[in-house]
């Protein structure tokens, strides 16, 4: 099918044509679609760049202002025609149906809330990732509280003695942060970066690192931004880096002073600015006191006294 473009930008009859040719031909149409849209946004371009670098003259008059604004929006078009600038690529997959839609020229305002406009661009930290390779043993039992305490509770007794906690506290803490080891941070490439405790890699963490996004409280606000938190080689450096990210750093001194009491020891790490979210120490005490945390705490100590078959 021959499609007929608009090659003036006064040309409405050629957008008349087009807009009809689209309802025959969606697909083929789209390319034709898109380039005009390019258009529209280089047009837009061509003439904030204009009014940014805009200098008045004694020879400007309305007749060549008028003349200088025909010619910016038929530059606009021109620069479209071809591969133009590459924007009507992206704008095309921006208008391209997900598989198995079409498109539907009675939708009404309420079927968009259902269908939204499908992303040009995903971020890798958005895209599907991997498995682990390199620290499957280590992870692989993780698959829930009963796990997660049976694996951690070694690692998290040592620094829990440290900090003057109960394990339960360190490990609701970490329960909350990792989602139960079901949510953890991870490389680009998949690679577990064992951090437990959502600590960020300011300028004084001189190890491996991780970017990705997170959410934060501002003004009690939920805002989604991208960070760098801290990597390490185990869990084990995970705890320990924990502990003593608390005791020597000064503004966590209060609440390392309140550790025999963990429901006080996070709501002064909570006013200290370890966590943005201000139902933070509610959370972890949540977990802490939960029947999950309850039930594989017991669990784990029963199975730790049974005697061992010989």
């Amino acid at each position: 099918m021959t499609l007929t473009t608009a090659n003036v930008y006064t040309d409405f009859q050629g957008l008349t044509q087009l807009k009809a040719a689209a309802r025959q031909d969606q697909e083929g149409s789209l390319d034709e679609v898109a380039r005009q849209f390019e258009s529209l946004l280089t047009q837009m371009m061509v003439k904030s760049m204009r009014e940014a670098s805009a200098v008045e003259s004694d020879m400007d008059s309305d007749q060549s202002l008028f003349y200088r604004d025909m010619y910016d929006k038929q530059l606009s078009l021109h620069l479209s025609q071809g591969n133009g600038m590459g924007l009507s690529e992206v704008i095309k997959r921006q208008l391209t149906p997900a598989e198995g839609l079409t498109f539907d020229s009675h939708r009404g305002i309420d079927d968009y809330h259902q269908r939204p406009v499908s992303r040009a661009y995903i971020s890798p930290m958005d895209q599907p990732q991997p498995e682990p390779q390199a620290d499957v043993a280590e992870t692989a039992a993780i698959d829930g509280p009963e796990s997660f305490v049976q694996q951690l509770w070694p690692q998290a007794e040592k620094a829990a003695a440290e900090l003057g906690l109960p394990v339960e506290a360190l490990l609701a803490q970490a329960a909350l942060e990792s989602g139960w080891g079901g949510q953890m941070i991870r490389h680009a490439n998949g690679d577990n970066s064992h951090n437990l405790f959502g600590i960020k890699a300011d300028s004084r963490w001189e190890g491996e690192r991780v970017a990705v996004s997170t959410l934060e409280y501002e003004q009690g606000i939920a805002v989604r931004k991208k960070a760098f938190f801290r990597a390490y080689d185990s869990f084990e450096a995970s705890f320990s880096d924990y502990a003593d990210f608390v005791k020597t750093s000064p503004r966590y001194v209060d609440a390392q002073r309140s550790s025999n009491s963990p429901d006080t020891y996070f709501r002064k790490l909570q006013h200290a600015g370890y966590a943005t979210d201000p139902a933070y120490s509610e959370k972890v005490m949540r977990v802490m006191r939960g029947p999950e945390m309850l039930g594989a705490v017991n669990q784990f100590k029963t199975e730790l006294n049974q005697p061992k078959q010989i």
